[in-house]
């Protein structure tokens, strides 16, 4: 796939995510948000203060690749590496089944302010367009991004932006569910 179609289908899924965010849980009301899952699981602020907690840390090492990156329009031909490939299919919803235990510096407390942990999914919803739009001008291949659960392993931006975004809709999904 080449750069430009990825990064389209990837911003696309960005603005369905902020979307369904906007309109199912930006005016729920704290009870709601903070309604534990029938099953046991997390609430929905519970799942989206845990995607808070992974853009806090993929977000500034995206935009410093990127301002560190020198520009390159042209469109180039994708590919992902093995260890990318393997991220994403796991937890892609569609592809991973298999439940994961989320480490313990990313499992979010249940007493939670949920319209402030909304208000800042949004705005890092907002912050990943933007991360997108300017990657469209960039060698995604040459930017590398240390991946949060072992700083040693590196995956090119384009994977490390798939990986962030299948995990985003595996949660969100998980959310709606909690509706």
């Amino acid at each position: 796939m080449d750069k430009i179609s990825l990064l389209n289908q990837l911003e696309h899924q960005v603005e369905n995510h902020l979307q369904q965010v906007l309109s199912k849980f930006q005016n729920a009301s704290e009870e709601k948000l903070l309604k534990p899952s029938n099953t046991g699981g997390w609430s929905i602020a519970q799942c989206l203060k845990h995607l808070n907690t992974y853009g806090n840390y993929y977000l500034p090492l995206f935009e410093k690749g990127l301002s560190e990156s020198p520009d390159k329009p042209e469109a180039n031909d994708i590919k992902s590496s093995w260890l990318g490939r393997k991220s994403i299919e796991s937890m892609n919803p569609e592809t991973g089944k298999k439940k994961f235990k989320a480490s313990k510096n990313y499992i979010p407390q249940s007493n939670l302010d949920a319209k402030a942990v909304v208000a800042e999914f949004i705005n890092q919803q907002e912050r990943l367009l933007q991360i997108i739009r300017l990657a469209k001008s960039k060698d995604i291949q040459q930017i590398k991004i240390a991946i949060s659960i072992a700083k040693f392993l590196k995956l090119n931006l384009g994977d490390a932006l798939q990986f962030l975004i299948v995990h985003n809709e595996r949660h969100i999904q998980q959310a709606h569910r909690n509706l």
